[in-house]
């Protein structure tokens, strides 16, 4: 398993709170881990290079005294380097070594000095052990002594050195696992005022699937959490509206087809009876028929408009750049094919807008035959379209002023239109399309008589 995989495990929990401090947590203890180990690092090379600084200046007070006689060391003796904390040996380019009287400790020597007593070039430093076992700090310089190629190799031990980092090593441990759990348990506590408005919002989810109750969350919190809940409370208030729209429509719609279903059933319930007793007079049979047709043709006019309706009301219209006059046109020849007792006054301009055609023309199409639903016979619909302005106008009695504010309402039928075929649902239909597109429907009376509905629509 690799260092990620473990510490991806170790940050996967069910709880986003304890996800939070642990993550918090490791970052620290990831940097605290990165800062350490590089200040140890530093602190390591920056004593080696004082403790090579000073066996240099060592090597250079040492290496006149030397030069003249490779013999008795210029007078040094152990008692001397003791003094200094430092031991001194002279390796030949040949691997022989001239040591100072009296000592009893010496270095390995390695493949570094002999490269400087060989070369005479430069200087070499590494860490090396003494006779002893114990860790020192070597340095080597090249020096001639009666024309024989020697290095100078002078070494201090580096116990103060290693108790030194090893103080270091304690306190950056010591003060790391302080602070990683200080984050840790910093983490938890703003984790948890940021979780507990999520929380909150986790609990209203609950209670709205446990309890059926649209309830808001409400929050001014000025963030991320707090755009969250105000979104929460926006779907929930457009779930409760829609609910309301659902309930309203099955109630309306309820009543609305329990009036074919009655009259269907008691046609029906006539035809049965009559199978044995005969009682029907003549012709009235096909007249029971000829209605049980007509209802059907209401129901499933009804049933079809529901349908409609509801698919409009869930669906978000095609986007598409759509030529206003020309759906118009469309819609026009077809309501014209269904009717030939009235005559129609068109003038249409072009109009381009963004959105479905088809609904459009079904729009526009609604209109119409709304209009010619209210015609007198041979009377004359006005259809207008300019400036993305279009206008139905009919010739008939007009709407009441008190009816004005609901036509465009579900299953709304006014005094005037009891006794018209229709489901109550055309205009509804038309209100709710236009609407879908940005645009704006009116409804009013011409000043010489007949309704007028005005549709805005926004350009492309």
């Amino acid at each position: 398993m690799s260092w990620k995989q473990s510490l991806e495990q170790a940050l996967v929990g069910k709880s986003l709170l304890g996800r939070f401090s642990r993550l918090t947590a490791a970052m620290v203890a990831v940097s605290i881990l990165v800062l350490s180990g590089a200040g140890y690092l530093l602190t390591r090379i920056s004593f080696e290079q004082q403790m090579d600084s000073e066996l240099l200046t060592i090597a250079e007070q040492a290496a006149q005294p030397l030069s003249d006689s490779a013999i008795g060391l210029g007078g040094l003796n152990a008692t001397v380097l003791n003094a200094s904390n430092v031991l001194l040996v002279l390796v030949a380019a040949d691997g022989s070594q001239v040591g100072v009287p009296g000592e009893q400790l010496f270095i390995q020597v390695g493949a570094d000095e002999l490269a400087i007593a060989k070369t005479q070039l430069g200087y070499s430093a590494r860490n090396g052990k003494a006779s002893n076992g114990q860790d020192y700090r070597v340095v080597s310089v090249p020096i001639g002594v009666d024309t024989t190629r020697y290095a100078l190799v002078l070494a201090r031990q580096l116990n103060p050195v290693e108790a030194a980092l090893l103080r270091l090593r304690t306190l950056f441990i010591t003060l790391g696992c302080a602070f990683v759990v200080t984050a840790a348990l910093l983490g938890y506590l703003a984790g948890r005022s940021v979780v507990r408005p999520i929380r909150e919002l986790a609990d209203a989810a609950a209670h709205v699937a446990s309890t059926d109750e649209l309830l808001p969350v409400g929050t001014d919190a000025d963030n991320e959490v707090g755009e969250l809940a105000r979104s929460f409370d926006t779907m929930m208030a457009s779930l409760a509206t829609s609910r309301d729209r659902q309930k309203r429509l099955i109630v309306d719609a309820g009543h609305e087809l329990r009036t074919p279903l009655t009259s269907l059933r008691t046609n029906i319930e006539l035809l049965v009876a009559d199978e044995q007793s005969k009682m029907l007079p003549a012709g009235a049979r096909g007249e029971i028929l000829s209605d049980v047709a007509a209802q059907l043709g209401e129901f499933t006019s009804l049933v079809n408009d529901l349908v409609q309706l509801s698919r409009d009301d869930s669906t978000t219209p095609v986007a598409e750049p759509t030529d206003l006059a020309e759906v118009a046109e469309r819609a026009i020849a077809r309501a014209k094919r269904r009717s030939h007792s009235v005559s129609f006054d068109v003038d249409l301009l072009p109009f381009v807008v963004t959105g479905d055609p088809e609904a459009l023309e079904r729009a526009v199409m609604n209109l119409v035959d709304n209009a010619i639903k209210f015609s007198p016979p041979n009377g004359t619909v006005h259809v207008r379209l300019a400036d993305g302005v279009l206008t139905v106008t009919d010739e008939g009695p007009g709407i009441a002023e008190e009816d004005l504010p609901h036509v465009f309402e579900r299953f709304f039928r006014s005094d005037k239109a009891r006794n018209t075929p229709g489901t109550g649902l055309g205009l509804s239909i038309v209100n709710q399309t236009i609407n879908a597109h940005g645009g704006t429907i009116e409804a009013t009376n011409a000043p010489a008589g007949g309704a007028v509905f005005t549709v805005h629509l926004p350009s492309l």
